[in-house]
């Protein structure tokens, strides 16, 4: 039997590929698929950057709770820092309704579906 194995390394590969781009598109038509391509990648990476940095300020901004909490109080506390409410001053009765409507808000801020 006999054996035609092709022992192609990954440079080869990339010379054959882009000698067949060639082929295909021509010399004329390559600059431009080459800018094309050049973009793509660019957004890609500037949307994977933005991603990134998104969840390292999530991350940084997300309360650590290092046991069960205590008391009331402290539960609304947890809470309302975890969504942005400043707790200073105000009473459980406050946090109690802030809290509800900024859940609220979130919860009607969402796209309706449309039939």
């Amino acid at each position: 039997m006999l054996d035609y194995s092709l022992n192609i390394a990954g440079s080869e590969w990339m010379i054959i590929i882009f000698v067949a781009v060639i082929l295909i598109l021509g010399t004329g038509k390559l600059p431009g698929v080459a800018k094309k391509l050049g973009k793509a990648v660019n957004e890609y990476n500037k949307a994977k950057n933005e991603i990134q940095e998104q969840m390292k300020i999530g991350e940084e901004q997300t309360p650590t709770i290092s046991g069960p909490v205590e008391t009331e109080r402290a539960k609304l506390e947890t809470i309302a820092k975890s969504i942005g409410i400043k707790v200073e001053e105000k009473t459980d009765d406050e946090l109690r309704e802030m809290i509800a409507t900024k859940i609220g808000q979130k919860k009607t801020d969402e796209p309706k579906k449309e039939k």
